[in-house]
C-alpha cells in the first residue's frame, strides 16, 4: 500500500514515542483478547462429544434430554449430575476459566467473597462469581461502550463545528449560544436522575451520554474551519462551482481531522470514566452486568476483601494509563513541529 510522504512522517513520529506505540499494542492485545471471552471464560463446554455426536454449546442451546437427562430446559454443564451423563459415553472440554461472568461458584470453601485459590485465580466477590471472568467481559463492555460513543460524538461534534466554522454569522452566532447553554447543564445529576427513572441498559446510556459528550470536539474543528474558510484554495473551488458539501468534505475537512484524531483517544478516556462512575454509584448498566464500576464499588462494600478493590482499580489504571500513553503519541504524531532523528 502506497503512503503519501505526510503519512509515513507521522507513522515514524508515532513510533518514535516508544511509550505510546508499546502502549497501543498492549492495550490492543487486551481488547482483542476480551473480545473472546466467551471462548476463555464460560461456564458451558466449548465442545462436548456424547454418543459418536459432536455438540458445541457456547454457539446452540441444547436440552438436558440430549444427554439423557430428564429435563426440556438447557443444560446446566456444572451440574455433577449432568457432568456424570455425558462422561459416561464422552467427553467435554471447558474453556480455560470454567466460569462466565454471572456464573455462582456453590463450591467454595469459604463464605463469599473468596480469596484467590487455584479454582477462582482472583477471588471471587461477594455473590460468589469469579473476579477474573467478570474482569474480562467488563473490560470488553468498558472499550466498546467508550469506543461507540467516542465514534458518533465524533461525527456529531465534528459536523457541528464544520457548519458553524465555514458559514460562520448568525448560524455561528446560534450555533455557540446553544452550546453555552447545554454544555452548562449538570451533565452528572442528569444521568443520574433519569437513570432512576429509567431501567438504563447499554443503548439507553449510550443515547443519553451523546446528548452531552459530542461538544468536546466543537470548539477546534469550528476554529479550523474559521481559519481556512477564507484561503485562497478554499475561493478558487467556490470560484471554480464546487458544492458546499464537496467542499467542506474533500478540502476542509483533512485539515479538522488533525485535532480530532489529537483529542480521540482523550474523549475514549473520558467515556470509559463516565460509564465506571456511573456504575460504582448504581446508576449504569443494568444489575448483574460485568462492570468495573460496580467491581469497585464491590471493594468499597466489602473492605475485608481487598483482591476486589485492588484488582479493578490495577484494570481500570492500566486502561485508561495506556490510553493516555496513546493519546500523547498520536498528538506528537501530527505536531508539525516535531521531527523523528
Amino acid at each position: 500500500m502506497h503512503l503519501s510522504p505526510l503519512t509515513r512522517r507521522r507513522y515514524a513520529q508515532f513510533k518514535a514515542n516508544r511509550r505510546g506505540y508499546y502502549s497501543l499494542w498492549i492495550f490492543l492485545f487486551l481488547f482483542v483478547t476480551t473480545l473472546f471471552s466467551e471462548f476463555i471464560a464460560n461456564d458451558k463446554p466449548l465442545i462436548v462429544k456424547h454418543d459418536d455426536h459432536y455438540y458445541f454449546p457456547i454457539f446452540k442451546e441444547y436440552p438436558e434430554t440430549t444427554f439423557g437427562g430428564e429435563f426440556e430446559t438447557e443444560t446446566s454443564y456444572r451440574d455433577p449430575f449432568v457432568q456424570k451423563l455425558i462422561t459416561s459415553k464422552g467427553w467435554m472440554l471447558f474453556p480455560l476459566i470454567p466460569y462466565s461472568y454471572n456464573t455462582v461458584n456453590y463450591n467454595l470453601p469459604v463464605p463469599a467473597p473468596a480469596p484467590p485459590s487455584r479454582e477462582n485465580w482472583l477471588g471471587t466477590d461477594d455473590q460468589g462469581r469469579d473476579v477474573l471472568a467478570r474482569l474480562m467481559y467488563g473490560f470488553r463492555i468498558s472499550v466498546l461502550f467508550g469506543l461507540t460513543l467516542t465514534l458518533f460524538s465524533s461525527l456529531i461534534g465534528v459536523t457541528a463545528g464544520a457548519v458553524q466554522g465555514y458559514f460562520g454569522g448568525l448560524t455561528d452566532l446560534l450555533f455557540q449560544r446553544f452550546i453555552e447553554i447545554w454544555s452548562g447543564m449538570p451533565v452528572l445529576y442528569l444521568l443520574i436522575i433519569l437513570a432512576s427513572l429509567v431501567q438504563p441498559n447499554f443503548w439507553w446510556l449510550l443515547s443519553l451520554m451523546l446528548m452531552f459528550s459530542w461538544m468536546s470536539l466543537v470548539g477546534v474543528v469550528r476554529a479550523e474551519f474559521l481559519r481556512a474558510r477564507n484561503l485562497d484554495y478554499v475561493k478558487a473551488a467556490r470560484a471554480l462551482g464546487l458544492s458546499t458539501p464537496r467542499i467542506l468534505v474533500r478540502h476542509l475537512l483533512p485539515n479538522a481531522m488533525v485535532a480530532t484524531l489529537t483529542f480521540m483517544p482523550f474523549i475514549l478516556n473520558g467515556s470509559i470514566t463516565t460509564l465506571t462512575s456511573l456504575d460504582f454509584l448504581g446508576f449504569g448498566l443494568p444489575l448483574g452486568s460485568p462492570s468495573l464500576g460496580e467491581m469497585l464499588n464491590q471493594g468499597k462494600n466489602n473492605l475485608h476483601a481487598p483482591w476486589l478493590g485492588i484488582t479493578a482499580f490495577m484494570v481500570l489504571a492500566t486502561m485508561l494509563t495506556l490510553l493516555i500513553f496513546v493519546g500523547e503519541a498520536v498528538r506528537d504524531a501530527f505536531d508539525p513541529r516535531k521531527t523523528t532523528v
